[in-house]
């Protein structure tokens, strides 16, 4: 019974889908840089290379400049919206819709692609100066629109975690740590970032800044529509208010409360999922292109059967669990990557240590190379 009551059933399906978010956002990434190889060997007579850091102008990676800045920034943008968010509320509810909106298409995309197999092409309808799309494209925007116009109307919370799985799938997929330097460097800064926001800005600020900005709800914009316009009281007036998909939120079993979880403690950790399941498969097809040559001699065999993705993995499940277990104990908001950091990158250092990997990790390293594309069986 002590467990259960530092645990319910709305940690454990936090647990359960952020992990899951992980994992499939960190596989739809390295299936994206797969699919690049594919067209580069289709459109170039000379042979193709995997390189981790893919070409495709889509992809956003990370450098060290950027890792470094990027705690200012979204500092910056906390401080912005807590002092303004009456005037910048509708415009950000928007941004954030439309964000979502493409974000859980994408995120839709292989199941849409799945069903319009069988009944239709793959060839790409013209929409004029829109671009070109197939049918399964199409088909899942249309799908999310939907979503996020019930979503506007009605304000579910369930609504709000599928929009908010779209991003963390999407920032996952799209976005590269190119290195494990870069990987130290973003998340000791985010970790730094978290914790004086979540525990120091009360002393500043006389209100914790962070809590208040995600907890806060926006204005419905067809509230403010209906308002602006003076169409009458019947209309577009009794719409809620939004609490937009920047967290995940869960009811317990007994709707007493909710557990909720930042998008940034899904995302931020996931890019590193994502750069280690990368180099999982690199490094396997380096073993396959040298015909399986051994590791260092002070490593047994089953040291280097153990994946990086899958120690990081459990290093994550770890952090949050110990993350849940703080704030049920003293009662009040955690900063999860003060939890989360350390349980993911201290092993994951440690294993490269001990793998003779660190050097090459820790600086550019994904090579060009010939070889086949394979997914890693995890």
């Amino acid at each position: 019974s002590r467990a259960y009551s530092l645990v319910d059933s709305s940690q454990v399906s936090t647990f359960l889908i952020s992990i899951l978010l992980i994992v499939y956002g960190s596989f739809r990434s390295l299936n994206m840089d797969f699919e690049n190889q594919d067209k580069e060997k289709d459109s170039s007579s000379t042979a193709g290379s995997f390189n981790g850091n893919s070409t495709n102008n889509s992809i956003q990676t990370i450098d060290s400049t950027q890792a470094l800045f990027l705690p200012i920034g979204a500092s910056v943008s906390l401080l912005v919206m807590f002092f303004f968010f009456d005037s910048v509320q509708v415009v950000f509810t928007i941004c954030t819709a439309v964000l979502a909106t493409i974000a859980f298409a994408f995120l839709l995309l292989p199941m849409c692609q799945y069903l319009t197999r069988p009944c239709s092409p793959q060839n790409k309808i013209s929409f004029g100066c829109c671009g070109r799309f197939t049918a399964a494209e199409l088909l899942s925007f249309s799908l999310s629109v939907m979503l996020v116009l019930i979503w506007v109307l009605t304000g579910h919370w369930l609504l709000m975690d599928a929009l908010a799985m779209g991003l963390c799938v999407a920032m996952i997929a799209f976005v590269r740590l190119p290195s494990l330097k870069v990987s130290c460097l973003l998340l000791s800064g985010l970790l730094i970032y978290d914790v004086f926001w979540v525990f120091f800005s009360a002393y500043i600020f006389n209100s914790n800044v962070m809590v208040k900005v995600a907890t806060q709800p926006a204005d419905n914009p067809l509230d403010v529509l209906s308002r602006k316009l003076h169409l009458g009281p019947n209309v577009g007036r009794d719409v809620p208010r939004l609490s937009l998909p920047g967290k995940l939120v869960f009811p317990s079993s007994t709707g007493s409360h909710f557990s909720m979880l930042g998008i940034g403690d899904i995302v931020m950790p996931g890019l590193l999922l994502c750069f280690v399941l990368r180099y999982d498969n690199y490094k396997k097809q380096a073993s396959s292109d040298s015909c399986g040559t051994p590791g260092p001699g002070n490593i047994s065999g089953r040291m280097q059967k153990v994946s990086y993705f899958h120690c990081t993995l459990i290093g994550y499940f770890v952090g949050l669990l110990t993350a849940t277990v703080a704030s049920r104990i003293h009662r009040a908001a955690q900063p999860a990557l003060l939890y989360l950091v350390p349980f993911t990158l201290l092993p994951l250092l440690t294993m490269a240590y001990l793998k003779g990997d660190l050097r090459r990790m820790w600086s550019e390293p994904f090579h060009s190379k010939s070889s086949s594309s394979r997914f890693l069986e995890v």
